[in-house]
């Protein structure tokens, strides 16, 4: 494969990247059972619904783009991609640095690393990939990153300051109401 192809597939692919960081999510949440990961998962999720808010009261029109039937039709900044998959990154990177390693993954300096040392570039590629594909300009996708991180911060910071311990105890109780109903 030619490297102009395989940039070609790659961005193709990132293009599409909402479809597959959703999936691997659901799948962290059905493998670990988590409320965190469940809880940062709904991050994600206000964290893209606020930006498209922003969106909308700024109105600000995405790049001209090459192939006028590829234009999106929706407004360009902030960039909804950056902003989701800069909270992810940041997220994943805060929550790997101070909070303990869930009991159903191995206890491993590795379990801290790999998921932000998989983050940083993913996300990196796909903000990239915003610009590259003509969907967005530097401004639109660094107001989106800059957003993203915020919002990590500030939901991340919601969980540390009390949320996790209720979530505990919900995860406690559901691992037990499921653990019962498997055994009958």
């Amino acid at each position: 494969m030619s490297s102009r192809s395989w940039s070609s597939w790659w961005l193709r692919f990132l293009d599409k990247t909402n479809v597959t960081v959703t999936g691997l999510t659901a799948l962290c949440i059905l493998y670990t059972r988590s409320v965190g990961i469940a809880y940062f998962s709904l991050g994600a999720l206000a964290c893209s619904f606020a930006v498209k808010g922003v969106k909308r009261l700024i109105r600000q029109p995405r790049p001209d783009h090459l192939h006028p039937k590829l234009k999106k039709k929706t407004y360009g900044m902030p960039s909804t991609h950056s902003a989701a998959i800069t909270f992810y990154a940041t997220y994943i990177s805060l929550a790997a640095k101070f909070l303990p390693i869930h009991p159903s993954l191995p206890p491993s300096p590795l379990t801290r690393t790999l998921p932000v040392a998989l983050a940083i570039p993913w996300a990196s590629s796909v903000i990239y990939s915003r610009i590259r594909l003509g969907h967005h300009t530097w401004p639109q996708v660094g107001v989106g990153c800059a957003f993203g991180a915020i919002f990590a911060g500030m939901w991340f910071r919601l969980w540390t300051s009390g949320l996790n311990e209720a979530g505990w105890d919900v995860e406690m109780w559901t691992n037990a109401v499921m653990e019962r109903s498997l055994s009958t």
